[in-house]
């Protein structure tokens, strides 16, 4: 039974480090080929009407949620993913808070850009502005990266010299502290009754919105999946710079990289802010897009969420991670035929994947390298081992 599991993983890991060396052995022409259909692709998707693909679409069961809307979850889950991945599967860091820096873009969009926030009201009071005034969506996005970077830096300056399960409960009390203020802050979130009417590209939520409205959600999908790609480029870049070798140095031993001449706590901190950054504009997205927010949709569950889809989906690998993302996001919505069921036939499928995959479904090369020697070092083993 156990040689017949090393085998096993000695296939899988096979079969990952093919298709990578397949791929680089392409050209470069091939490649960008092969980027563009995959693109094409992606922005196709909400218009699928492929025959014999159109299972897939969640709004073909009974009592499934639109299929474009589900589609935008996907694509925010990914970005949340690619940015929680920077902290957890570049830097090593066990981030279980990230949901905090989520509702900070959440909010900053909220409450400087809804005609409804207190924050509005009360600069419109002290200006003379006219009542109809507020932030515009685009200035609204540069203060929620701003402030969601500056949120990473506060909490990682004083936290950051902890490791381990340490850091993770304080991270996990800065979520539960963000959603706290959230709701007991009425005179500055409005508490539990939430914020309503946040703009997105066109502006307050109104008939008149020709693309941005509240009922077709493929121009939202379009939006996120254009961030999504943007952010991809810019993270991988990073990974492929100094800061991202000194991350994974970081990762792998962050004694023997301060020896080498590696600041461990400066590259931390960088990881937090950009982490944060990224689900800053993940958050951002979401309330535009739901014009409306309160307390309660930033919950702790959530947050765990988050990092199961990088542990699931394979910790350090952006496609992986993205995989995962878009897997814990989709199933839940395809599985609504089991109505109660369904977060059951969702759970078991998650501890089934940390059992035959711990490494995750696309583990990153330096897992699959690491898993490839471990298996010939189990082979050479003897057999009564």
């Amino acid at each position: 039974m156990i040689d017949k599991i090393r085998s096993a993983d000695r296939r899988r890991v096979g079969m990952l480090t093919s298709i990578g060396d397949r791929w680089r052995a392409l050209t470069k022409w091939q490649q960008a080929l092969g980027l563009a259909a995959f693109v094409a692709i992606l922005y196709y998707l909400p218009l699928l009407g492929v025959p014999g693909l159109t299972w897939l679409r969640t709004d073909s069961i009974e009592g499934g949620n639109n299929w474009a809307g589900v589609l935008f979850v996907c694509a925010i889950y990914v970005l949340v993913a690619i940015g929680l991945n920077v902290v957890v599967g570049l830097a090593g860091l066990l981030d279980l808070g990230y949901i905090g820096f989520f509702a900070i873009g959440a909010y900053s969009v909220a409450l400087f850009g809804s005609v409804n926030s207190p924050v509005v009201k009360w600069i419109q009071q002290e200006f003379n502005l006219p009542p109809t005034w507020a932030v515009t969506w685009a200035i609204c996005l540069f203060i929620a990266i701003v402030l969601t970077m500056i949120s990473g830096v506060l909490l990682g300056w004083p936290t950051l010299r902890l490791r381990g399960d340490y850091l993770a409960i304080v991270t996990l009390g800065f979520g539960e502290i963000i959603r706290i203020v959230a709701r007991n802050a009425t005179g500055l979130t409005n508490g539990p009754v939430g914020i309503s009417a946040i703009p997105g590209p066109e502006g307050a939520p109104s008939p008149d919105n020709k693309v941005f409205g509240l009922i077709d959600a493929k121009p939202w999908y379009w939006l996120a999946i254009t961030f999504v790609l943007i952010m991809v480029f810019l993270v991988r870049r990073l990974e492929h710079s100094r800061v991202g070798r000194a991350w994974l140095a970081v990762r792998e031993d962050e004694d023997a990289a301060a020896v080498m001449g590696v600041y461990p706590f400066k590259f931390k901190l960088w990881a937090f802010a950009i982490g944060a950054a990224l689900g800053g504009l993940s958050g951002f997205l979401f309330g535009s897009r739901n014009a409306f927010i309160d307390p309660t949709q930033f919950n702790a569950n959530l947050s765990i969420l988050f990092v199961a889809m990088v542990v699931v989906g394979g910790s350090g690998n952006m496609i992986g991670v993205s995989l995962g993302a878009v897997l814990l996001a989709y199933l839940p919505e395809r599985f609504r035929d089991f109505a109660d069921y369904r977060w059951l036939v969702f759970g078991l499928a998650m501890v089934l994947v940390m059992i035959l995959r711990p490494q995750g479904l696309v583990p990153s090369r330096r897992r699959a390298r690491e898993l490839k020697d471990r298996a010939a070092e189990a082979e050479e083993a003897p057999a009564h081992v």
